[in-house]
């Protein structure tokens, strides 16, 4: 099943979660809404720090940053059993959204919600379940960013229309 992304965009385009599942870019459910806490984040911009310490060092003594990483290899049983979401952040920079677009329809089978720009930006598409596709209520689940819709999350998403 394939949603689509049309409307006060300059690029419809369509979207096939059931590819998803070997994008880099996908998260696990459980990781999506993971808390920060202030500890947590002191320690990543102590760590950045270091990293970039660490970079201009290197930079100044002449060692080349590698180029190209290495292609992962897909632990096919951890795939299997995970539930994913992927962010709609960077497809709905692909479709360019118009300055004048002020909110979006999210189409299902039986309803359809508006929300707001921001929050579809911010927001996350589950695309599966125990490594396997939405298929009864699929083919994407609509969460925000904030988990504030953790436990009734938008099913059965077919289009997102930009208004």
């Amino acid at each position: 099943m394939i949603v689509q992304i049309k409307g006060n965009v300059k690029f419809p385009i369509t979207l096939d979660p059931s590819v998803w599942i070997f994008d880099d870019r996908k998260i696990r459910l459980e990781d999506a809404f993971a808390n920060k806490t202030s500890e947590n984040v002191e320690s990543e911009e102590t760590d950045a720090k270091k990293m970039a310490e660490m970079f201009e060092k290197d930079v100044q003594s002449g060692v080349i940053p590698p180029g190209k990483q290495p292609v992962k290899r897909i632990d096919k049983e951890k795939v299997l059993s995970e539930s994913y979401v992927m962010p709609l952040k960077p497809f709905l920079k692909s479709a360019e959204i118009n300055e004048g677009a002020k909110s979006a329809r999210l189409i299902a089978d039986d309803e359809e919600i508006i929300i707001s720009i921001e929050q579809l930006m911010d927001s996350l598409a589950r695309f599966s379940d125990s490594g396997k596709p939405l298929k009864d209520d699929g083919p994407i689940h609509i969460y925000f960013g904030d988990g504030s819709n953790r436990e009734q999350p938008f099913k059965g998403i077919k289009q997102i229309i930009i208004e």
